[in-house]
């Protein structure tokens, strides 16, 4: 099964894991907030957004199905998830997962996120000094990564992506070929892959479609496979090509 159909068949299981899972603080049409410098052993929502306020400890995890999750500066939390809505990070935030199916990912600055960082229609932004264990993957949508640390693979199939800053990828960058499973993206356009100065990626990038490939002189790659080779890559000097 490809890494494509996995993120589909995610939206079926996260729902499932939402609706089942009884957490202490628990709401069906109502928000949820957790206060600032409470703890907690989690939250969840059907149709409402999940709140962690600054400075918070959630020993579980806050979840939602229409609803965006909210995790303020110096909160500590489990697994952060939804269906339908945006999950948005703090500055020095503590998690174990970050997941939605359709909406974006945004993670501030200096967090530690120790497992992944997914979604399957929408952008994934993360910010300066922030270290993610596992992957980042999407479907459709761009990433965006600034001196970041990245212990598994960044993974996607249609959208931009920008490694700036001295981000260093200990996997792979992997880019899928578009398939039935992508949710109808028929946007034919080349993703745009740049690879910023003083970024590292320490295994390759492997491209199953053409894209457009830019990696700074100051850059670190392993390696190119897949239907393009290291030749098929723009050099640049400076900040951006």
């Amino acid at each position: 099964m490809s890494k494509a159909i996995v993120k589909s068949v995610f939206t079926v299981g996260l729902l499932a894991l939402l609706l089942a899972a009884p957490v202490a603080s628990a709401s069906v049409n109502k928000s949820v907030t957790i206060e600032a410098g409470s703890e907690s052993d989690g939250a969840s929502s059907v149709n409402g957004s999940v709140t962690v306020e600054e400075g918070a400890v959630v020993t579980g995890e806050v979840s939602t199905v229409n609803g965006k999750v909210r995790v303020e500066d110096n909160a500590r939390v489990g697994d952060a998830s939804t269906v339908n809505g945006t999950v948005t990070i703090g500055d020095n935030v503590t998690a174990d997962s970050l997941e939605t199916v359709n909406g974006a990912v945004r993670v501030g600055k200096g967090s530690e996120i120790s497992r992944m960082v997914g979604a399957v229609n929408g952008s994934i932004e993360i910010d300066s000094g922030t270290t993610v264990g596992g992957n980042v993957a999407n479907v459709n949508g761009a990433i965006d990564v600034t001196d970041v640390e990245i212990g598994g693979n960044i993974e996607s199939v249609n959208g931009n992506l920008y490694v700036r800053d001295g981000s260093v990828v200990k996997g792979d960058i992997v880019i899928e070929k578009p398939s039935f499973w992508s949710f109808g993206n028929k946007n034919s356009k080349k993703p745009k892959i740049l690879i910023g100065p003083g970024s590292v990626v320490e295994g390759s990038i492997i491209v199953e479609r053409e894209v457009e490939l830019y990696i700074s002189e100051s850059a670190e790659v392993g390696g190119v496979e897949g239907v393009m080779s290291m030749d098929d890559a723009i050099r640049f000097s400076g900040d951006s090509p």
